[in-house]
């Protein structure tokens, strides 16, 4: 039974991100005595769902095979949020409108992050980051540091909960299965992953590669607007700070959750338990009173470890 279940383990890497999840949580339950270990599951799905978001974007664009990486994610997540709030002014019913705006930032940045790199021939992780000093220059220009309050029927849904389980994180939940299925079972998500498997046989085959990486690179500008939208309602308004995070976090996820960083092999199942172990990671440091310094040094050491674990497994070709 134990060689068995080592050998399924073995077959889905991304089952290790929630093996290493639940051990992280014992030992944070272990170490309070049993105390708040629901209340840290609540939490850790909550932070959890802004980072599954950004992750599945990233994935994708990931999967399309080395140096493929959008950098321009914080920006994007910082320029979505400062327009949405402003345009909803606090008014419910502007919700609707608050997000299609969102959306549509998403989508600008996605298109201009794809100009740089197919235009002008730029390599994606420098056209990324160039981009996203200029988005920032547009939140900052746009916001003027103002925060303003998200509608109230916007923050009480990013706040809800049923049954101690955080509702947002539920349609994650949803959304990330539905992309798997895009991944798994549609045309343009196997035409990703074969793009990152080898794009010379891809393009060989009928593979419209310039179409599939511009779709891919939009793709994850919208899910950095969506997070921007969402989380500027759980956290009160947008700030210029609220993407920071997010970027080690989403090229973090990918990696941990079993997605080659080569590109043609990811999953989605592993974006949720590489993100309830990052923050159940960060929990258990806070609980034993270690710094911010070190709490970014284990991050970096376990990004550092899968990617060689990862290296050690794949075939010599």
């Amino acid at each position: 039974m134990n060689s068995s279940f080592l050998r399924n383990l073995a077959g889905r890497p991304w089952l290790w991100a929630y093996v290493a999840a639940i051990a992280v949580w014992l030992v944070i339950v272990a170490f309070t005595g049993g105390r708040g270990g629901g209340e840290v599951l609540t939490a850790a799905f909550t932070f959890a769902t802004f980072s599954v978001i950004v992750g599945i974007g990233q994935m994708y664009v990931v999967t399309l095979g080395p140096g493929n990486v959008d950098l321009s994610i914080p920006a994007t997540i910082t320029l979505a949020g400062a327009v949405a709030t402003k345009v909803m002014d606090t008014q419910n019913g502007m919700i609707l409108t608050g997000l299609l705006i969102a959306l549509a930032c998403g989508v600008a940045v996605g298109i201009v992050n794809y100009a740089l790199i197919w235009l002008l021939r730029i390599p994606p992780i420098i056209a990324t980051l160039s981009s996203s000093f200029l988005v920032q220059s547009v939140a900052i220009a746009y916001g003027r540091g103002i925060r303003i309050k998200p509608p109230p029927a916007l923050a009480d849904f990013t706040t809800a909960q049923v049954l101690g389980m955080p509702v947002l994180a539920i349609c994650v939940i949803a959304l990330a299965a539905f992309m798997e299925l895009v991944l798994r079972r549609t045309l343009y998500g196997r035409w990703v992953t074969a793009i990152g498997q080898n794009i010379r046989a891809a393009r060989l085959a009928g593979v419209d590669v310039g179409r599939t990486r511009f779709y891919a690179y939009v793709m994850s500008a919208v899910f950095a607007g969506l997070c921007g939208y969402l989380l500027s309602g759980f956290s009160g308004g947008s700030s210029l700070s609220m993407g920071e995070e997010y970027l080690l976090t989403s090229i973090a996820l990918v990696v941990i959750g079993g997605s080659s960083v080569a590109g043609g092999n990811s999953n989605v199942p592993g974006l949720w338990g590489a993100a309830l172990f990052l923050f159940l990671v960060v929990t258990m440091l806070n609980t034993y009173g270690f710094g911010a310094g070190l709490r970014y040094l284990a991050t970096g050491l376990i990004i550092i470890a899968v990617i060689v674990a990862a290296s050690a497994r794949r075939p010599a070709r």
